[in-house]
């Protein structure tokens, strides 16, 4: 597996600061320095996942990169040696540390495979995939932050943000039916919680178009935490 995307001495945070400013911004409202290093990894391991169907070739060198994520959780959750690559290694260690579940972990991993058909998803599947894949990142996000019991809306959070990075990127939105219990469920997180989908604050402005600036997407998540609304 080629490592062009891994940055110079791991430091995944400018990584993701780099491949994922929205949700690079949401983490800068965790204040301790630990919590907010773990959260990172998590976008960070995203990434490498939505790299597989993007950079391969065919679909089974897609699934050829996904397999060996999988096999990365095998070597985390079996505590033996973890491949050498920046992500893996540091994921391993959050998971041991945080006693994350592997059920997201793995989730997120299944969830990438869809987009390897080259057939469109239509809008229930753009939905499943959104919580699937960014939105378990948020759930598990919740659960560093110690608010596991916000599971469900943090995981709708971030799959409001998914579904606006879709439209953003010129994919037809699930209908209004579809995207309403998602919005529904997304209110109500807590002040402790709320980073882990602030990021869901810039999915209206991404329906809207076009892509605001740095500073416009920083106003909107600084704005969401005051009002503690997504």
């Amino acid at each position: 597996m080629d490592e062009d995307a891994t940055p110079p001495a791991n430091d995944l945070d400018a990584l993701v600061a780099r491949v994922d400013p929205d949700r690079w911004l949401s983490s800068r409202l965790i204040a301790e320095a630990q919590d907010r290093a773990d959260v990172i990894v998590l976008y960070a391991y995203d990434h490498e996942l939505a790299r597989a169907p993007k950079v391969a070739s065919n679909a089974l060198l897609g699934e050829i990169r996904l397999a060996w994520w999988r096999e990365v959780l095998d070597e985390a959750f079996g505590r033996g040696p973890v491949r050498r690559h920046p992500t893996a290694v540091a994921l391993a260690d959050v998971i041991v540390r945080r006693g994350l579940p592997r059920a997201p972990l793995e989730t997120m991993i299944d969830a990438r495979y869809r987009q390897l058909d080259p057939e469109p998803l239509d809008g229930a599947e753009a939905v499943l995939l959104a919580r699937e894949t960014a939105g378990a990142a948020a759930r598990l996000a919740a659960q560093i932050l110690g608010a596991p019991s916000e599971g469900d809306r943090a995981e709708a959070a971030g799959a409001l943000w998914a579904l606006g990075r879709r439209q953003l990127a010129g994919e037809p939105p699930p209908p209004p039916e579809l995207i309403r219990p998602v919005c529904t469920q997304a209110r109500g997180l807590s002040v402790a919680a709320f980073p882990a989908g602030a990021h869901g604050a810039l999915a209206r402005a991404y329906s809207r178009g076009p892509e605001p600036s740095p500073v416009g997407k920083r106003w909107r998540i600084t704005l969401a935490a005051l009002l503690g609304r997504i």
